[in-house]
Protein backbone atom coordinates (compact mmCIF):
# COMPACT_ATOMS: atom_id res chain seq x y z
CA UNK A 1 0.00 0.00 0.00
CA UNK A 2 2.67 2.47 0.59
CA UNK A 3 4.67 1.92 -2.71
CA UNK A 4 0.87 2.18 -4.85
CA UNK A 5 -0.14 5.31 -2.46
CA UNK A 6 2.80 6.56 -1.26
CA UNK A 7 1.62 7.46 2.25
CA UNK A 8 4.52 8.67 3.50
CA UNK A 9 5.34 11.24 0.43
CA UNK A 10 1.76 12.75 1.11
CA UNK A 11 2.08 13.39 4.87
CA UNK A 12 -0.58 10.83 5.83
CA UNK A 13 -1.87 7.77 7.72
CA UNK A 14 -3.78 4.81 6.15
CA UNK A 15 -6.29 5.38 8.98
CA UNK A 16 -6.39 8.40 8.13
CA UNK A 17 -7.36 7.69 4.39
CA UNK A 18 -9.79 5.85 5.37
CA UNK A 19 -11.82 8.41 7.95
CA UNK A 20 -10.91 10.82 5.01
CA UNK A 21 -13.14 8.65 2.92
CA UNK A 22 -16.07 7.90 5.09
CA UNK A 23 -16.13 11.90 5.16
CA UNK A 24 -16.53 12.31 1.41
CA UNK A 25 -19.02 9.84 1.05
CA UNK A 26 -21.54 10.92 3.87
CA UNK A 27 -21.04 14.12 2.06
CA UNK A 28 -22.21 12.97 -1.36
CA UNK A 29 -24.22 10.07 -0.09
CA UNK A 30 -27.44 11.99 -0.96
CA UNK A 31 -26.74 11.01 -4.42
CA UNK A 32 -27.73 7.70 -4.02
CA UNK A 33 -31.28 8.70 -2.91
CA UNK A 34 -31.60 11.66 -5.27
CA UNK A 35 -30.23 10.17 -8.40
CA UNK A 36 -32.58 7.34 -9.04
CA UNK A 37 -35.29 9.54 -8.40
CA UNK A 38 -34.16 12.01 -11.11
CA UNK A 39 -33.41 9.05 -13.49
CA UNK A 40 -37.21 7.71 -12.71
CA UNK A 41 -38.44 10.96 -13.88
CA UNK A 42 -37.00 10.29 -17.47
CA UNK A 43 -38.47 6.67 -17.49
CA UNK A 44 -35.88 4.57 -16.38
CA UNK A 45 -36.15 1.93 -13.56
CA UNK A 46 -35.83 3.26 -10.46
CA UNK A 47 -34.25 0.04 -8.54
CA UNK A 48 -31.80 -0.60 -11.15
CA UNK A 49 -30.94 3.06 -11.18
CA UNK A 50 -30.34 2.79 -7.81
CA UNK A 51 -27.76 0.07 -8.11
CA UNK A 52 -26.21 1.98 -11.24
CA UNK A 53 -25.54 5.01 -9.39
CA UNK A 54 -23.75 2.94 -7.17
CA UNK A 55 -21.51 0.71 -9.09
CA UNK A 56 -20.97 3.87 -11.62
CA UNK A 57 -19.31 5.19 -8.49
CA UNK A 58 -17.72 2.60 -6.96
CA UNK A 59 -16.09 2.01 -10.34
CA UNK A 60 -15.32 5.62 -10.87
CA UNK A 61 -13.63 5.91 -7.63
CA UNK A 62 -11.53 2.89 -8.04
CA UNK A 63 -10.42 4.18 -11.64
CA UNK A 64 -9.53 7.93 -9.49
CA UNK A 65 -7.66 6.33 -6.54
CA UNK A 66 -5.27 3.87 -8.78
CA UNK A 67 -5.12 5.41 -11.66
CA UNK A 68 -4.48 9.16 -10.39
CA UNK A 69 -3.94 8.30 -6.61
CA UNK A 70 -5.97 11.77 -6.22
CA UNK A 71 -8.42 11.61 -3.01
CA UNK A 72 -10.85 12.66 -5.50
CA UNK A 73 -14.30 10.81 -5.35
CA UNK A 74 -16.41 10.29 -8.58
CA UNK A 75 -20.88 9.47 -8.38
CA UNK A 76 -23.49 10.48 -11.29
CA UNK A 77 -23.13 14.03 -11.58
CA UNK A 78 -26.19 16.60 -9.89
CA UNK A 79 -26.99 19.16 -13.25
CA UNK A 80 -25.61 16.51 -15.69
CA UNK A 81 -28.55 14.06 -13.97
CA UNK A 82 -31.03 17.17 -14.70
CA UNK A 83 -30.17 17.82 -18.17
CA UNK A 84 -30.57 14.87 -19.22
CA UNK A 85 -33.97 13.91 -17.63
CA UNK A 86 -35.55 16.96 -18.02
CA UNK A 87 -34.15 18.87 -20.89
CA UNK A 88 -32.92 16.04 -23.41
CA UNK A 89 -35.24 13.23 -22.31
CA UNK A 90 -38.17 15.57 -21.23
CA UNK A 91 -38.09 18.51 -23.15
CA UNK A 92 -36.76 17.33 -26.46
CA UNK A 93 -38.81 14.15 -26.48
CA UNK A 94 -35.47 11.76 -26.42
CA UNK A 95 -35.65 7.46 -25.83
CA UNK A 96 -33.40 7.10 -22.36
CA UNK A 97 -31.97 4.74 -24.13
CA UNK A 98 -30.71 7.28 -26.55
CA UNK A 99 -30.31 9.59 -24.17
CA UNK A 100 -27.22 7.13 -22.49
CA UNK A 101 -26.35 6.57 -26.09
CA UNK A 102 -25.19 10.36 -26.19
CA UNK A 103 -23.60 10.23 -22.68
CA UNK A 104 -21.83 7.48 -23.84
CA UNK A 105 -20.14 9.05 -27.28
CA UNK A 106 -19.35 12.39 -25.23
CA UNK A 107 -17.32 9.99 -22.89
CA UNK A 108 -15.58 8.20 -25.95
CA UNK A 109 -14.82 12.02 -26.99
CA UNK A 110 -13.60 12.79 -23.88
CA UNK A 111 -11.31 10.21 -23.64
CA UNK A 112 -10.11 10.41 -26.95
CA UNK A 113 -8.93 13.68 -26.01
CA UNK A 114 -7.30 13.04 -22.78
CA UNK A 115 -5.32 10.36 -24.55
CA UNK A 116 -3.94 12.64 -27.41
CA UNK A 117 -3.49 15.01 -24.53
CA UNK A 118 -5.23 17.77 -25.46
CA UNK A 119 -7.81 18.13 -22.59
CA UNK A 120 -4.20 18.55 -20.75
CA UNK A 121 -3.29 21.16 -22.70
CA UNK A 122 -6.45 22.83 -22.11
CA UNK A 123 -6.49 22.61 -18.32
CA UNK A 124 -2.67 23.77 -17.80
CA UNK A 125 -2.94 26.69 -20.36
CA UNK A 126 -5.75 28.35 -18.06
CA UNK A 127 -4.22 31.16 -15.81
CA UNK A 128 -3.91 30.60 -12.04
CA UNK A 129 -6.24 33.30 -11.71
CA UNK A 130 -9.26 31.25 -13.26
CA UNK A 131 -8.05 28.68 -11.57
CA UNK A 132 -8.19 29.80 -8.05
CA UNK A 133 -11.62 31.69 -9.19
CA UNK A 134 -12.54 28.40 -10.21
CA UNK A 135 -12.15 26.80 -6.64
CA UNK A 136 -13.67 29.55 -4.94
CA UNK A 137 -16.68 29.74 -6.87
CA UNK A 138 -17.50 25.91 -6.48
CA UNK A 139 -17.03 26.69 -2.60
CA UNK A 140 -19.92 28.97 -2.70
CA UNK A 141 -21.92 26.97 -4.86
CA UNK A 142 -21.33 23.81 -2.21
CA UNK A 143 -22.50 26.65 0.34
CA UNK A 144 -25.71 27.43 -1.70
CA UNK A 145 -26.13 24.03 -2.07
CA UNK A 146 -25.86 23.51 1.68
CA UNK A 147 -27.55 26.27 2.87
CA UNK A 148 -30.58 24.96 0.41
CA UNK A 149 -30.07 21.42 1.97
CA UNK A 150 -29.87 23.25 5.22
CA UNK A 151 -33.67 25.34 4.68
CA UNK A 152 -31.44 28.48 5.50
CA UNK A 153 -32.34 29.78 1.69
CA UNK A 154 -35.72 29.06 -0.03
CA UNK A 155 -36.79 30.27 -3.42
CA UNK A 156 -38.76 33.50 -3.37
CA UNK A 157 -40.93 34.67 -6.07
CA UNK A 158 -39.56 38.46 -6.29
CA UNK A 159 -36.15 38.45 -4.87
CA UNK A 160 -35.42 34.79 -5.81
CA UNK A 161 -33.93 33.33 -2.67
CA UNK A 162 -35.35 34.44 1.05
CA UNK A 163 -34.37 33.52 4.08
CA UNK A 164 -35.50 29.99 5.41
CA UNK A 165 -37.48 29.62 8.81
CA UNK A 166 -34.94 29.91 11.37
CA UNK A 167 -36.88 28.42 14.03
CA UNK A 168 -37.58 25.15 12.14
CA UNK A 169 -35.80 22.19 13.95
CA UNK A 170 -33.91 20.96 10.90
CA UNK A 171 -32.72 24.21 10.57
CA UNK A 172 -31.55 24.91 14.40
CA UNK A 173 -30.15 21.29 14.62
CA UNK A 174 -27.87 22.29 11.06
CA UNK A 175 -26.90 25.64 12.56
CA UNK A 176 -25.41 23.36 15.70
CA UNK A 177 -24.14 21.17 13.61
CA UNK A 178 -22.01 23.67 11.79
CA UNK A 179 -20.87 25.02 15.24
CA UNK A 180 -19.92 21.86 16.41
CA UNK A 181 -17.87 21.29 12.91
CA UNK A 182 -16.08 24.59 13.17
CA UNK A 183 -15.19 24.29 16.94
CA UNK A 184 -14.00 20.66 15.98
CA UNK A 185 -11.86 22.10 13.05
CA UNK A 186 -10.59 24.87 14.92
CA UNK A 187 -9.64 22.20 17.74
CA UNK A 188 -7.94 20.10 15.09
CA UNK A 189 -9.76 17.17 16.07
CA UNK A 190 -9.33 13.83 13.40
CA UNK A 191 -12.29 13.06 11.47
CA UNK A 192 -14.16 16.13 13.08
CA UNK A 193 -16.33 16.22 10.06
CA UNK A 194 -17.84 12.85 10.11
CA UNK A 195 -18.49 13.34 14.05
CA UNK A 196 -20.10 16.24 13.31
CA UNK A 197 -22.40 14.76 10.93
CA UNK A 198 -23.26 11.72 12.72
CA UNK A 199 -23.77 13.37 15.92
CA UNK A 200 -26.24 15.89 13.78
CA UNK A 201 -28.26 13.16 12.65
CA UNK A 202 -28.33 11.42 16.06
CA UNK A 203 -29.69 15.10 17.08
CA UNK A 204 -32.66 14.18 15.02
CA UNK A 205 -33.84 11.37 16.04
CA UNK A 206 -35.82 12.19 19.23
CA UNK A 207 -37.83 15.16 16.67
CA UNK A 208 -38.60 12.49 14.47
CA UNK A 209 -36.23 13.90 11.70
CA UNK A 210 -33.82 10.75 11.46
CA UNK A 211 -35.49 7.62 10.95
CA UNK A 212 -33.58 4.31 10.86
CA UNK A 213 -35.79 1.48 8.83
CA UNK A 214 -33.79 -1.19 8.65
CA UNK A 215 -30.19 -1.71 7.99
CA UNK A 216 -29.53 -4.29 5.18
CA UNK A 217 -31.55 -4.76 1.97
CA UNK A 218 -31.31 -6.94 -1.47
CA UNK A 219 -29.86 -4.97 -4.53
CA UNK A 220 -32.71 -4.36 -6.59
CA UNK A 221 -32.14 -5.92 -10.39
CA UNK A 222 -29.76 -3.82 -13.01
CA UNK A 223 -30.78 -5.86 -16.11
CA UNK A 224 -33.57 -3.23 -17.06
CA UNK A 225 -30.95 -0.31 -18.04
CA UNK A 226 -27.70 -2.63 -17.87
CA UNK A 227 -26.16 -1.95 -21.82
CA UNK A 228 -29.57 -0.40 -22.62
CA UNK A 229 -27.83 2.29 -24.00
CA UNK A 230 -29.35 3.22 -28.15
CA UNK A 231 -25.95 3.90 -29.82
CA UNK A 232 -27.38 3.70 -33.09
CA UNK A 233 -30.42 5.90 -32.29
CA UNK A 234 -27.62 8.57 -30.77
CA UNK A 235 -26.14 8.67 -34.12
CA UNK A 236 -28.43 8.46 -36.84
CA UNK A 237 -30.66 11.24 -34.57
CA UNK A 238 -28.17 13.93 -35.40
CA UNK A 239 -27.48 14.41 -31.73
CA UNK A 240 -24.36 16.45 -31.97
CA UNK A 241 -25.92 19.46 -30.05
CA UNK A 242 -26.74 17.07 -26.96
CA UNK A 243 -23.21 15.05 -27.35
CA UNK A 244 -21.27 18.49 -27.58
CA UNK A 245 -23.23 19.84 -24.24
CA UNK A 246 -22.43 16.50 -22.31
CA UNK A 247 -19.00 17.06 -23.39
CA UNK A 248 -18.74 20.48 -22.65
CA UNK A 249 -20.44 20.36 -19.11
CA UNK A 250 -18.66 17.53 -18.47
CA UNK A 251 -15.26 19.13 -19.64
CA UNK A 252 -15.86 22.51 -17.87
CA UNK A 253 -17.25 20.46 -14.64
CA UNK A 254 -14.66 18.11 -13.90
CA UNK A 255 -11.93 20.47 -14.75
CA UNK A 256 -13.27 22.98 -12.19
CA UNK A 257 -13.31 20.46 -9.24
CA UNK A 258 -9.93 19.11 -10.28
CA UNK A 259 -8.42 22.65 -9.88
CA UNK A 260 -10.45 23.27 -7.09
CA UNK A 261 -9.67 19.81 -4.83
CA UNK A 262 -6.04 19.62 -5.90
CA UNK A 263 -5.32 23.42 -4.54
CA UNK A 264 -6.84 22.68 -1.50
CA UNK A 265 -5.17 19.02 -1.19
CA UNK A 266 -2.05 21.18 -1.71
CA UNK A 267 -1.31 18.99 -4.60
CA UNK A 268 -1.16 21.78 -7.55
CA UNK A 269 1.95 22.37 -8.77
CA UNK A 270 3.22 26.35 -7.67
CA UNK A 271 2.80 27.46 -11.44
CA UNK A 272 -1.14 26.21 -11.42
CA UNK A 273 -0.18 22.86 -13.50
CA UNK A 274 -1.96 19.76 -12.02
CA UNK A 275 0.58 16.94 -11.64
CA UNK A 276 -0.99 13.06 -12.95
CA UNK A 277 -3.56 15.57 -15.32
CA UNK A 278 -3.78 12.99 -17.40
CA UNK A 279 -4.35 9.32 -15.60
CA UNK A 280 -6.84 11.65 -13.57
CA UNK A 281 -8.81 12.58 -16.75
CA UNK A 282 -8.92 9.12 -18.05
CA UNK A 283 -10.56 8.17 -14.60
CA UNK A 284 -13.07 11.09 -15.56
CA UNK A 285 -13.59 10.05 -19.02
CA UNK A 286 -13.79 6.37 -18.53
CA UNK A 287 -16.56 7.34 -15.91
CA UNK A 288 -18.77 8.84 -18.28
CA UNK A 289 -18.54 5.82 -20.62
CA UNK A 290 -19.25 3.19 -17.30
CA UNK A 291 -22.05 4.82 -16.26
CA UNK A 292 -24.01 4.83 -19.62
CA UNK A 293 -23.06 1.31 -19.95
CA UNK A 294 -24.85 0.87 -16.45
CA UNK A 295 -27.71 2.93 -16.99
CA UNK A 296 -26.64 6.65 -15.55
CA UNK A 297 -25.81 9.70 -16.99
CA UNK A 298 -22.71 11.00 -16.80
CA UNK A 299 -20.33 10.58 -13.78
CA UNK A 300 -17.97 13.26 -12.69
CA UNK A 301 -15.42 14.01 -10.25
CA UNK A 302 -17.19 15.61 -6.92
CA UNK A 303 -16.52 18.61 -5.23
CA UNK A 304 -17.61 17.07 -2.00
CA UNK A 305 -14.11 15.39 -2.22
CA UNK A 306 -13.06 18.72 -0.18
CA UNK A 307 -15.05 17.58 2.80
CA UNK A 308 -12.49 14.67 2.81
CA UNK A 309 -9.74 16.10 1.71
CA UNK A 310 -9.93 18.81 5.16
CA UNK A 311 -10.22 15.73 6.95
CA UNK A 312 -6.48 14.76 5.77
CA UNK A 313 -7.14 12.52 2.04
CA UNK A 314 -3.86 13.19 0.72
CA UNK A 315 -4.08 9.67 -1.75
CA UNK A 316 -6.09 7.16 -3.96
CA UNK A 317 -6.76 5.48 -0.51
CA UNK A 318 -9.12 7.74 0.07
CA UNK A 319 -11.49 7.40 -3.26
CA UNK A 320 -10.93 3.76 -3.30
CA UNK A 321 -12.22 4.09 0.34
CA UNK A 322 -15.59 6.08 -0.81
CA UNK A 323 -15.74 3.36 -3.67
CA UNK A 324 -15.98 0.37 -1.37
CA UNK A 325 -18.48 2.42 0.94
CA UNK A 326 -20.90 2.71 -2.49
CA UNK A 327 -20.54 -1.16 -2.83
CA UNK A 328 -21.29 -1.71 1.23
CA UNK A 329 -24.49 1.16 0.07
CA UNK A 330 -25.86 -1.55 -2.24
CA UNK A 331 -26.52 -3.48 0.38
CA UNK A 332 -26.93 -0.71 3.10
CA UNK A 333 -29.34 1.26 1.44
CA UNK A 334 -31.83 2.22 4.39
CA UNK A 335 -28.78 3.31 6.85
CA UNK A 336 -27.08 5.37 3.75
CA UNK A 337 -30.51 7.28 3.00
CA UNK A 338 -31.04 7.56 7.25
CA UNK A 339 -28.90 10.54 7.21
CA UNK A 340 -31.02 13.24 6.63
CA UNK A 341 -29.75 16.49 4.21
CA UNK A 342 -30.03 19.06 7.93
CA UNK A 343 -27.11 16.51 8.89
CA UNK A 344 -24.83 16.59 5.96
CA UNK A 345 -25.92 20.30 5.24
CA UNK A 346 -23.25 21.95 7.71
CA UNK A 347 -20.33 19.81 6.58
CA UNK A 348 -20.76 22.05 2.94
CA UNK A 349 -21.10 24.83 4.46
CA UNK A 350 -18.09 24.71 6.35
CA UNK A 351 -15.98 23.28 3.46
CA UNK A 352 -17.22 26.30 1.63
CA UNK A 353 -16.06 28.65 3.95
CA UNK A 354 -12.57 26.88 3.69
CA UNK A 355 -12.40 27.47 -0.16
CA UNK A 356 -13.00 30.98 -0.06
CA UNK A 357 -9.46 30.72 1.28
CA UNK A 358 -7.81 30.17 -2.34
CA UNK A 359 -9.13 34.45 -3.45
CA UNK A 360 -6.35 35.41 -1.22
CA UNK A 361 -3.92 34.17 -3.67
CA UNK A 362 -5.51 36.45 -6.50
CA UNK A 363 -3.16 38.97 -8.29
CA UNK A 364 -5.29 41.76 -6.52
CA UNK A 365 -2.88 44.36 -8.42
CA UNK A 366 -3.85 43.20 -11.93
CA UNK A 367 -7.55 43.58 -12.65
CA UNK A 368 -7.25 41.67 -16.04
CA UNK A 369 -6.72 38.74 -13.65
CA UNK A 370 -9.00 39.43 -10.67
CA UNK A 371 -12.05 40.68 -12.38
CA UNK A 372 -12.76 37.49 -14.58
CA UNK A 373 -12.27 35.37 -11.55
CA UNK A 374 -14.52 36.88 -9.37
CA UNK A 375 -16.77 36.76 -12.43
CA UNK A 376 -16.94 33.62 -13.09
CA UNK A 377 -17.08 32.61 -8.78
CA UNK A 378 -20.29 34.90 -8.50
CA UNK A 379 -21.72 33.27 -11.44
CA UNK A 380 -21.90 29.55 -10.31
CA UNK A 381 -23.91 30.05 -7.00
CA UNK A 382 -26.01 32.51 -9.16
CA UNK A 383 -26.67 30.59 -11.88
CA UNK A 384 -26.57 27.64 -10.33
CA UNK A 385 -24.50 25.66 -12.71
CA UNK A 386 -20.27 25.17 -12.30
CA UNK A 387 -20.08 25.09 -15.90
CA UNK A 388 -21.58 28.44 -16.66
CA UNK A 389 -19.28 30.05 -14.12
CA UNK A 390 -16.08 28.89 -15.59
CA UNK A 391 -17.40 29.69 -19.06
CA UNK A 392 -18.10 33.07 -18.08
CA UNK A 393 -15.45 33.72 -16.75
CA UNK A 394 -13.27 32.50 -19.65
CA UNK A 395 -15.31 34.52 -21.69
CA UNK A 396 -14.43 37.75 -19.81
CA UNK A 397 -10.76 36.89 -19.46
CA UNK A 398 -10.49 37.18 -23.33
CA UNK A 399 -12.58 40.13 -23.52
CA UNK A 400 -10.94 42.45 -20.96
CA UNK A 401 -7.76 41.26 -22.03
CA UNK A 402 -8.06 42.24 -25.51
CA UNK A 403 -9.69 45.57 -24.31
CA UNK A 404 -6.90 46.07 -22.27
CA UNK A 405 -4.32 45.61 -25.24
CA UNK A 406 -3.17 42.35 -23.32
CA UNK A 407 -4.67 40.00 -26.03
CA UNK A 408 -1.15 38.28 -26.34
CA UNK A 409 -1.28 37.30 -22.88
CA UNK A 410 -4.00 34.60 -23.25
CA UNK A 411 -3.05 31.35 -23.51
CA UNK A 412 -4.59 29.55 -27.19
CA UNK A 413 -6.12 27.45 -24.76
CA UNK A 414 -8.29 30.23 -22.91
CA UNK A 415 -8.80 31.62 -26.62
CA UNK A 416 -10.71 27.75 -27.16
CA UNK A 417 -11.79 27.64 -24.34
CA UNK A 418 -13.83 30.77 -24.57
CA UNK A 419 -14.84 30.35 -28.26
CA UNK A 420 -16.32 27.06 -26.96
CA UNK A 421 -18.12 28.49 -23.97
CA UNK A 422 -19.78 31.16 -26.08
CA UNK A 423 -20.87 27.91 -28.70
CA UNK A 424 -22.56 26.18 -25.94
CA UNK A 425 -24.36 29.70 -25.01
CA UNK A 426 -25.61 30.30 -27.73
CA UNK A 427 -26.87 26.77 -28.23
CA UNK A 428 -28.62 27.04 -24.24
Amino acid sequence: MERLFRFTEHGTTPRREMVAGLTTFLTMAYIIVINPQIMAAAGLDAGAAFVATCLAAAIGCALMGLLANYPIALAPGMGLNAYFAFAVVGGMGVSWQVGLGAVFLSGVIFLLVSLAGFRQWLINGIPLSLKLGMAAGIGFFLGLIGLKNLGLVVAHPATYVAMGKISDTPVLLGCAGFVLIAGLGARRVPGGIVLGILLTALAGVPFGLTHFNGFISTPPSLAPTFLQMDLAGAISLGLAGIVFTFFMVDLLDNAGTLIATTHRAGLMRPDGSVPRLGRALMADSGGAMIGAILGTSNTVSYVESVAGIQAGGRTGLTSLTVGVLFLLALFLAPLAAAIPAFATAPALIYVACLMAHSLKALPWEDSTEYLPAILGAMAMPFTFSIATGIGLGFIAYVAIKTVAGRARDVHGAVWLLAALSAVKFSLD
